[in-house]
């Protein structure tokens, strides 16, 4: 072959190989210093885990849309790139969004996953006295006094956690709003940081969002409040919890149960020696996401609730609904779905209805309205 001819051919090839390389994830890891209001902490340095995912062609074509940019906030127990990165099939949510065209990025707060954890969540004796047992068998006759008798962190310390990776994302991005996408307490912590930063978010998506009208506006008389510092979870708890949200045949497979917990698992170093392994996450004082701060609330919001939810059950995210000030929101009933709905056989008309709220600010054509999916 002349040189000739082989040029266009070479150029078309190598098109090809750059248009499927466009479509490439990128994972990247961020670490975002914080001078921590966690009161164990207060006013030290801290880190705090920021995932990033996105195309390599959205990088190449000079970034995303100002519109195109999220972050995900996680709930009480599991970290964020546990929560939203499952590395099985299509169960990333992340994933799903970075290949529409969003930069993807994901927290996790002090205390969780590859974030900062207090010094006092090693100490196994800030467990409470039937965890120690459970997990450190020298203890199982004695168990130890606390060294440190309190929760770990706090509502509000999560939200300056929140704004502190906001402003680096707004930065790096050079936009001045972010979509916040949260599950469960991730409801109070990003709709609660949204009401009071709504200069700088556009919309909001919440999973099981942990609301309760009974949630006080003041802070207790102790924070943070008496108590175990932080929590644990061994895979046979969480399988035992998943399971009694079980509702339908298939609702989820075993093999993504596996993945999300061998994710869970590497997230948490310390905890992976504990027993046969077990995830650590700090308790946390809560309060202040009221309703009239909800009332007060005009962010187009997406709420989700899975048909099977007994953690968070979804009368309450009806309440949250009827509560809420904005006039573009949509609730969300999702069929043969538990808590875990993002690890489930409907976790792509979750991860769609996402997506249309986010690019579109409706669900099915709706801006407003209650909706049901999977039935």
């Amino acid at each position: 072959m002349k040189l000739s001819a082989a040029v266009p051919l070479i150029l078309c090839l190598a098109s090809v190989a750059l248009a499927d390389d466009g479509d490439r994830l990128l994972r990247l890891d961020h670490y975002v210093q914080v001078h921590s209001t966690v009161p164990a902490i207060a006013g030290q340095p801290t880190q705090i885990y920021v995932r990033e995912v996105v195309e390599a062609g959205t990088v190449l074509r000079g970034g995303p849309a100002a519109d195109r940019v999220a972050l995900f906030i996680h709930g009480a127990g599991t970290p964020a790139e546990v929560s939203f990165d499952v590395p099985y099939q299509d169960y990333s949510w992340m994933a799903y969004l970075a290949h529409a065209g969003f930069d993807v990025f994901s927290m996790d707060m002090t205390g969780y996953g590859r974030s900062t954890r207090p010094a006092a969540m090693n100490d196994p004796c800030n467990l409470t006295s039937q965890q120690q047992a459970l997990y450190v068998p020298a203890l199982i006759s004695a168990p130890c006094a606390a060294s440190y008798p309190k929760q770990m962190t706090t509502l509000a310390s999560d939200w300056h956690d929140i704004d502190v990776v906001v402003d680096r994302v707004r930065a790096l991005r050079h936009v001045d709003k972010l979509n916040l996408l949260a599950w469960s307490l991730g409801g109070p912590r990003s709709a609660g940081y949204a009401a009071q930063h709504a200069d700088k978010v556009a919309k909001l998506v919440l999973l099981a969002p942990a609301y309760n009208r009974a949630t006080k506006a003041d802070p207790p008389e102790q924070v943070p409040a008496n108590g175990a510092a932080f929590n644990t979870q061994s895979r046979e708890e969480f399988i035992t919890n998943w399971d009694r949200q079980v509702g339908c045949p298939g609702q989820y497979e075993t093999a993504a149960l596996d993945s999300v917990w061998s994710e869970m698992i590497a997230s948490d170093p310390v905890g992976a020696t504990w027993g046969t392994g077990v995830r650590r996450a700090p308790q946390v004082t809560s309060w202040g996401w009221t309703t009239a701060v909800v009332a007060k609330t005009q962010i187009p919001t997406l709420m989700v609730s899975g048909a099977h939810d007994k953690q968070v059950n979804p009368d309450r995210v009806r309440e949250l609904y009827a509560d809420l000030g904005s006039p573009k929101k949509v609730f969300v009933d999702l069929a043969c779905s538990s808590h875990n709905a993002m690890w489930e056989k409907n976790h792509l008309l979750l991860f769609n209805a996402s997506l249309e709220w986010l690019t579109k600010g409706t669900v099915q054509g709706k801006q407003e309205g209650m909706l049901r999916l999977g039935y």
